[in-house]
């Protein structure tokens, strides 16, 4: 194992659980951190970066979507929950919040393995790797995770919506049909992964100061997907 190894924290309050995640992690390849209470995990999270951060929302110490929308939006990191509640609403409300990805239990940890990897080949570099595109009269910072405007001041973004965000700017001018959405930024098709993407949508034109009937940078053309209009400069590729 080495040390340029990705990191996934693993916090349950399961102690089986997180013996389990943690050997199968580290057998295929990954280093782990373990933690049993969000205050023990918040703060691991002052000395380490981790790649991956698996979260289970029971917690005994701190309200486990609380914990996600914070971790999403005010760290930009990557967060995988891992619950036992299986209703979609509640998949719907964390993926709303900022998650990557739901995952119930009980799971099979090799599944946990495979989402992970995906959502690692998800954030590898493509065609546009600069941290910084300029668009209008914004500039999106992709390693703060926030958007400028020309007078400075900085909106922060998830990940999620930094996903959605960068899926736009990486093809702008261009129709993006929901099922290329679903394609490029995993998950299962389906009313949930819908309702999130609609939700994130909504959340990036609220930060970028859109008219919400009649937005000129992200528009809906129905029945077909989403188009971005902006003509679009990245820098430190």
């Amino acid at each position: 194992m080495t040390e340029t190894a990705p990191l996934v924290t693993i916090l349950d309050d399961e102690p089986a659980i997180r013996t389990m995640l943690a050997q199968t992690l580290e057998e295929a390849g990954f280093r782990t951190l373990t933690f049993a209470r969000a205050t023990e995990f918040e703060a691991a999270l002052r000395t380490h970066s981790p790649d991956i951060c698996l979260v289970d929302l029971s917690l005994p110490d701190r309200d486990g979507l609380t914990l996600v929308h914070r971790l999403a939006l005010e760290q930009g990191a990557r967060v995988i929950i891992i619950s036992g509640r299986a209703e979609v609403q509640d998949r719907v409300t964390g993926l709303e919040l900022g998650a990557d990805d739901y995952i119930i239990k009980p799971f099979d940890p090799a599944e946990v393995v495979a989402r992970i990897r995906a959502r690692l080949r998800r954030d590898a570099p493509g065609p546009n790797t600069g941290n910084t595109a300029r668009f209008g009269p914004w500039t999106a910072h992709f390693d703060r995770y926030v958007l400028e405007d020309d007078t400075g001041q900085e909106t922060p973004f998830s990940h999620a919506e930094g996903e959605v965000l960068r899926l736009f700017l990486d093809r702008p001018k261009r129709l993006i049909s929901r099922q290329a959405m679903q394609e490029a930024l995993g998950g299962a098709a389906g009313e949930s992964f819908d309702r999130a993407m609609d939700v994130r949508i909504s959340r990036l034109r609220t930060k970028l100061r859109e008219d919400p009937k009649n937005p000129r940078l992200i528009k809906t053309i129905y029945g077909a997907g989403y188009i971005f209009l902006g003509d679009v400069t990245w820098r430190d590729r």
